[in-house]
């Protein structure tokens, strides 16, 4: 992963290039050949450099290059909030720049800037990455009235996840601070638009879910009629250890994981480990965890919860279907 302070090296001026023994002629020289990505007008970043980030990542240097420029009293809000407090956004275009001001006339124009006109008090802004932006519960607010429900769902998860874990514990009175912010803020809204969904999703979010393949794969058990799942379930393992599972879910006696591609291709999640031998061990594991239980077990990937009806299909193949 790149850290940000990184990623706000690798977002580069003109002035910045010509500092380093640029000209215009190697600048576009280099935007043609497509060695250099031209992020907005005076804003470039290696192209080599852009394609190795994740889509998040790519618009929080948007993001930068846009605070660069800016004047006047907007904060990034919605999406480029998101990002700067790392929130993920499932499936979501990240074409333009959000930024929210309570004066339409006291917001710089431009054709990547998307420009929102709302109340803005300021407990809602604080400072990330040196760039002013709305608060965490104030972009959770005015994302969650607003985005898909799976993309809803996987935020409202991470935000909560995000105030409650601390070095592998489980905070639960912050948990709960958190949830009383959020929902004093959403019955202060009234009938703002969206605010029904964004009352849903607050009330369904659960931090314990640790990606959003798992937040949109706890949505569609529940859209499919499963009984909410316990997340994170521990079973005793060989010699003392200990293993968690992704689901558990009670009323069908079966365990599911969403299986993400990066612990088996990313060297450094391996820990030194071929690959052969990450996949030997979650066989190992998952047999370990069938023949203690008894229960079933299913995995399934990013390729199985675009619909709750994907997620039925992969899940029937391991006979486990809603009671």
């Amino acid at each position: 992963m790149t850290t940000v302070p990184v990623l706000t090296q690798l977002v580069r001026s003109r002035a910045d290039l010509f500092l380093n023994g640029w000209t215009d002629r190697r600048i576009a020289a280099a935007l043609q050949s497509g060695v250099l990505f031209s992020i907005r007008r005076g804003w470039f970043m290696d192209t080599a450099d852009r394609e190795s980030l994740l889509p998040e990542q790519r618009h929080h240097a948007h993001v930068i290059a846009v605070a660069r420029d800016a004047s006047g009293s907007a904060v990034m809000s919605h999406a480029s909030a998101a990002v700067l407090w790392g929130l993920p956004l499932y499936a979501m275009r990240l074409a333009r720049v959000h930024m929210t001001t309570p004066s339409p006339r006291r917001i710089s124009s431009a054709p990547d800037v998307f420009r929102h006109v709302a109340p803005l008090p300021i407990s809602d802004v604080t400072v990330r990455s040196g760039i002013r932006c709305t608060t965490l519960s104030r972009t959770v607010f005015d994302l969650i009235r607003a985005l898909t429900p799976p993309a809803a769902v996987a935020l409202a998860d991470a935000a909560e996840r995000q105030m409650a874990e601390r070095q592998w514990e489980w905070d639960m009175d912050a948990v709960l601070s958190w949830r009383r912010e959020l929902a004093a803020r959403l019955t202060a809204a009234g009938g703002a638009r969206g605010i029904r969904q964004a009352r849903w999703v607050a009330d369904f979010a659960d931090g314990r879910a640790q990606l959003p393949g798992e937040s949109v794969s706890r949505l569609h058990l529940h859209r499919l009629g499963f009984a909410a799942p316990d997340l994170q379930v521990p079973v005793d393992g060989p010699g003392g250890t200990r293993y968690f599972v992704d689901f558990g879910l009670a009323d069908v006696r079966s365990f599911g994981e969403f299986d993400g591609k990066t612990k088996y291709l990313d060297e450094a999640l391996r820990s030194g480990r071929t690959l052969e031998q990450v996949l030997l061990a979650e066989k190992q594991r998952e047999d370990w965890i069938r023949g203690r239980t008894q229960w079933r077990f299913a995995r399934w990937g990013s390729e199985h919860i675009g619909s709750p009806a994907a997620l039925a299909a992969r899940l029937a193949t391991f006979h486990i279907t809603p009671p």
